[in-house]
């Protein structure tokens, strides 16, 4: 850039003037040609959305590391019928026949019979059960087998601790109860016993809306069966020698890991 010639008319405040102007030209061009020199960059994103994969647990003995189970790698979705019909039932949805008319009395009086003391386990804890393989002998013996079944109404829900399912109940073609079953495992190898524990743990809890074995939810009976045939008794653990408390059946015997004692 080039400054105009001095003069005696452009000295003093003319010149500081002048010379400011042709400053501010030269950045304003200068500005001008780098902004016209950047490429165009486009404003626009795109994203992909990727499926979550599953979590990876390195090995300790340097193999190839594990893969732990998620919920989109059981792909358990309950399959629906394309076009349900009275026929074809959707019973991931349908509550078809619940509450419609009651069993016959025959079936009636095998759901509702008294739960035989003998058949009923008692838990370390104190907590009353009767195993699940019972519920499913009354269920046969009332409806035959084929006469009822479980379907599931949701996907498998696997926490790190935890397996959980939505179950249906179905009696002769007609709904009877919904429940959720759930059961803990302790690593991923134990998830598929897992998920048959959940399926089972559903299923006793569907049958309380059949009445079956329903004393034991009743406090009173439960206070009457545990004095007449459960104790209380100490025990200590074989190899960490820990002490502590258990419920056993009378006519049972303490079982290993633990031996009875003295407190």
């Amino acid at each position: 850039m080039s400054f105009p010639l001095l003069t005696r008319s452009l000295r003093g405040p003319q010149l500081s003037k002048t010379i400011r102007q042709s400053l501010t030209t030269t950045v304003r061009y200068q500005s001008t040609n780098t902004n016209t020199s950047k490429p165009a960059t486009s404003t626009s994103t795109s994203t992909t959305s990727t499926a979550p994969k599953p979590t990876t647990t390195p090995s300790s003995s340097g193999s190839s590391p594990k893969v732990t189970p998620t919920l989109k790698d059981l792909l358990d979705t309950p399959p629906s019928p394309s076009n349900p019909t009275e026929d074809r039932i959707d019973w991931t949805r349908s509550f078809h026949g619940l509450s419609a008319t009651p069993f016959p009395k025959e079936c009636a009086d095998i759901l509702l019979a008294p739960t035989d003391p003998e058949e009923v386990e008692i838990k370390p804890d104190g907590i009353l059960y009767l195993p699940e393989i019972k519920y499913r002998r009354i269920l046969n013996k009332a409806f035959g087998p084929g006469g009822w079944g479980l379907v599931p109404r949701s996907e498998s829900i696997v926490t790190p601790k935890m397996v959980t399912r939505e179950y249906a109940l179905v009696c002769n073609g007609r709904l009877v109860s919904v429940a959720r079953g759930e059961q803990d495992y302790f690593s991923p190898d134990g998830i598929p016993t897992a998920t048959e524990g959940c399926r089972s743990n559903a299923l006793v809890r569907c049958c309380k809306d059949l009445g079956i074995a329903s004393e034991l939810w009743d406090p009173r009976w439960i206070r009457k069966f545990k004095a007449q045939y459960t104790r209380e008794v100490f025990v200590e653990h074989v190899v960490n020698k820990r002490k502590t408390k258990i419920w056993v059946r009378k006519d049972d015997t303490v079982g290993y890991p633990w031996k009875e004692t003295k407190f």
